[in-house]
């Protein structure tokens, strides 16, 4: 149906930033903007068709520039963590910025690509964001070249869709960080809203959230959503692993990965009837529960604190390069990263 623009704001640098809608014949809309390449709204019908905005997010680009959570952006160039903030590439040791703890989280607060302007190209039913990196920034080597299209179809899909490449090996870890709260984005607390996962086994961490390095069998663990069941039911078990982050925040190892498209996860709001799956190619998917959203002020006023969002992040798996094991996110020099995500509503 084409898609249109609308101002959204003007950085300090007098660049201004754009608003972006796309809606399919359902009625479905999504809303985005060039700052972080940023899902700003999804509005998806119910069981009886009426349209709610199922995503956390801000009414103006001030509150993205912010944005301590990481409401809806795209995380690049590397998501997740680095434990120690700093890897060995081909013998040469890189050191990233020292934010989360002794760790690298995301990259950058201040500076990855969550926090700058992407260009756009407009397609029919699409958008595609792009941005280029310099060697040596946020510590990562590589010169890059990073595009993601977002489309969405009459089947009521949301499509991501990620390529990039570098002029030397460096680390590519790409994701999307958007809250979803199927019964609306005003909604309070994700508890109550039903989860599966298809990954019988995750990676476990240690304190700051950096995998042991191990790949452990969830059965018989709170981390076990191999079955749909509610997300709240036991959040609050007496479980090392939970009390480590305060609740889910684990990276699951999809079963089956090898690179295909494949469904990895449901949830569903019971109240609202509405249900979202994830199809990926990629190996591993992070269900952060929003344990630690900051307190603050959303779109309308709304106030999110924790809990009120979560994340199905796809990716590999957080730390890689630490951990020969688990496959690694490594691109460049003539391997092109090249990876797909779909939401798709019910």
């Amino acid at each position: 149906m084409g898609v249109v623009k609308e101002k959204f704001g003007t950085l300090q640098t007098g660049e201004e930033v754009y608003l972006y809608t796309l809606k399919n014949k359902n009625g479905m809309e999504a809303k985005f903007t060039n700052f972080g390449a940023a899902l700003v709204d999804l509005f998806v019908p119910d069981k009886d068709g009426k349209l709610e905005d199922v995503v956390l997010g801000f009414d103006n680009l001030e509150d993205y520039i912010s944005n301590p959570s990481f409401f809806s952006v795209t995380i690049g160039p590397n998501a997740n963590r680095v434990g120690g903030a700093a890897f060995t590439l081909n013998g040469k040791e890189y050191h990233l910025p020292v934010n989360d703890g002794p760790n690298n989280l995301h990259s950058d607060m201040d500076n990855g690509y969550q926090k700058r302007p992407w260009a756009v190209e407009e397609g029919e039913n699409s958008l595609t964001f792009s941005i280029e990196g310099k060697d040596g920034e946020m510590g990562f080597p590589g010169n890059k070249e990073v595009k993601v299209t977002f489309t969405l179809t009459d089947n009521n899909e949301l499509k991501l869709k990620y390529y990039a490449t570098a002029d030397v090996e460096t680390l590519i870890n790409l994701t999307n960080h958007t809250y979803f709260n199927l019964a609306g984005h005003d909604s309070g607390s994700i508890e109550g809203h039903l989860l599966c996962l298809h990954a019988s086994r995750y990676t476990p961490v240690l304190p700051g959230a950096i995998p042991t390095g191990e790949i452990s069998p969830v059965a018989g663990t709170p981390l076990d959503f191999t079955k749909k069941k509610r997300i709240g039911e036991e959040i609050g078990a007496d479980c090392e692993q939970l009390k480590l982050v305060q609740g889910y925040d684990h990276n699951f190892a999809l079963d089956g990965a090898d690179g295909t498209m494949r469904e990895v996860a449901e949830v569903e709001d019971p109240k609202s009837g509405r249900r979202m799956k994830v199809y990926t190619t990629l190996p591993g998917i992070q269900f952060y529960a929003g344990n630690c959203i900051v307190e603050q002020s959303g779109k309308g006023g709304v106030h999110y604190g924790p809990r009120t969002g979560l994340c199905l992040e796809t990716h590999y798996f957080p730390d890689s390069i630490h951990h020969p094991e688990f496959e690694q996110a490594v691109f460049g020099a003539g391997k092109v990263y090249e990876s797909e995500t779909i939401y798709a509503f019910e």
